[in-house]
């Protein structure tokens, strides 16, 4: 049985031969700067551009909870923004942003878009930071929703 394969290092720097997608997760609200995003942003300035273009035109696409899209960074590697985050976490919040749900959802479709390019998935530990969710709630996701499927997944921590 396939696991998920836990390294220390930057999730913008695939540890890999062969195709690859960087996934992480983004906020309903247009919201881009904080997190994981900003180490995005630092190599490579088409996944906010595009996120923020997808944005703006959701009246008529697809975006929203639960929804992915996917930006070309380099020949045979992607940037996967994958709503699931429900706004952002502030000093009148309930609770979390972050919408299990949503994620799980974001992972099939994630799951497709990974075996249809034969690629590899790399993430840091997606909707724990900013987002305020918890690994042992997502590693079943990352588990169900792509490693059960035969997608190979690398979570990389820093050190």
């Amino acid at each position: 049985m396939a696991e998920i394969r836990y390294l220390t290092g930057d999730a913008t720097s695939p540890q890999s031969a062969g195709p690859s997608i960087v996934a992480h997760i983004c906020n309903d609200r247009g919201g881009w700067g904080k997190g994981f995003v900003a180490a995005v942003s630092r190599r490579w300035r088409e996944p906010e551009a595009a996120y923020r273009r997808w944005y703006r035109e959701r009246a008529t696409n697809d975006f929203g909870l639960g929804a992915v899209h996917l930006v070309e960074v380099e020949p045979e590697t992607w940037v996967a923004n994958m709503v699931g985050q429900h706004g952002v976490r502030t000093s009148r919040s309930t609770g979390p942003p972050i919408r299990y749900d949503a994620v799980r959802r974001c992972l099939g479709h994630l799951a497709t878009q990974a075996r249809d390019r034969t690629a590899s998935v790399h993430l840091p530990r997606i909707g724990c930071g900013l987002a305020g969710g918890s690994w042992e709630q997502i590693e079943p996701l990352v588990h169900s929703e792509l490693v059960d499927r035969g997608v190979p997944v690398t979570v990389y921590d820093l050190s």
